[in-house]
């Protein structure tokens, strides 16, 4: 198998028959042979019956079911698991990602590169979604001491030496780009122009973006921790200097200035901080709780056209 496109599928059936019909004619173009796996996670508009219709008409299409909803990334693992190629295309099945782009971004894959990922022009996102995606990424940078781009997304194409280490990382919490990034190789970046979503609409609210980069950072960086102990040390140091002033003060001016409230306050301060600190061990901790139990990153239901078991 030369190329594998592996497409996790959530939220837009009605996709499916034009993103089958502009893959296999992008790829049928580049006269390779190739594969389209459709990971179902647990889609509740009921695209599983979609990607039957799929298999059952084109046997290069592979479908994977998921006994639930497992997220996103964890839906792409699967699919990299199915996955025999040479190489592996990864994309989204809004049609966001252009098919079109497949051949672009395997020639220049060609020119001795590992990964090579679609940086995307012209993303038809609001101006909210665009500034919050290019704001993670400073800030995941800033605890990572990363370089990243919010222009890339997953649509990218990597050799197979490259997918199977990815597949061997089986964290919890999950991040595809960023994994990819982490294990180096030859990696690089062409520009690709963005499509407006085919149907549906992102399921990726506010408050579920501002979790999953917390999950994000507190899985691959310590240093929220370190930053912790600094204002532990920082604020102790300040205190320290003001009772020694007000000790100081005391002997040569004598009597005990008034400030109820600001103890008040200092008081409260403390308690915040000292919270956060905990609900910060807390958060690196039950990343722990949830390595140690060692559950499958997920369950597969039915594989049609596929391998028969996946991990």
């Amino acid at each position: 198998m030369d190329i594998s496109v592996v497409i996790p599928v959530y939220g837009c059936p009605g996709a499916l028959p034009e993103l089958h019909r502009r893959l296999v004619e992008a790829l049928e173009g580049m006269d390779k042979t190739f594969e389209i796996i459709l990971v179902d996670d647990r889609d509740p508009c009921n695209s599983w019956e979609g990607v039957k219709r799929l298999c059952a008409e084109d046997s290069r299409v592979v479908g994977v079911s998921l006994s639930r909803n497992f997220g996103q990334i964890r839906a792409i693992t699967a699919g990299l698991d199915q996955a025999r190629g040479d190489w592996v295309v990864v994309m989204d099945c809004d049609l966001q990602d252009r098919p079109e782009a497949i051949p672009l971004l395997y020639a220049k894959a060609q020119e001795g590169y590992d990964a090579v990922f679609a940086k995307r022009q012209d993303r038809k996102d609001t101006g909210l979604v665009k500034f919050l995606s290019k704001s993670f990424y400073k800030v995941y940078d800033f605890f990572t001491d990363g370089n990243f781009d919010s222009s890339i997304g997953n649509f990218s194409i990597c050799r197979r030496q490259v997918i199977s280490n990815y597949c061997k990382m089986r964290e919890k919490n999950r991040a595809f780009t960023l994994f990819i990034r982490w294990l180096g190789f030859r990696q690089t970046a062409i520009e690709v122009p963005a499509d407006a979503r085919f149907e549906g609409k992102s399921s990726y609210n506010f408050s579920r973006k501002i979790r999953m980069a917390f999950e994000f950072i507190t899985s691959q960086s310590n240093k929220p921790l370190l930053f912790s102990v600094m204002a532990g040390f920082v604020i102790a140091l300040i205190a320290f200097i003001v009772v020694l002033y007000l000790v100081i003060r005391s002997f040569v001016v004598g009597g005990t200035p008034a400030g109820w409230t600001s103890m008040i306050a200092s008081i409260y301060l403390m308690g915040g901080l000292i919270l956060m600190a905990v609900g910060i061990c807390g958060v690196y901790i039950g990343n722990v709780f949830d390595e140690v139990k060692d559950r499958p990153l997920y369950v597969v239901r039915e594989v049609l056209n596929g391998k028969d078991e996946a991990r």
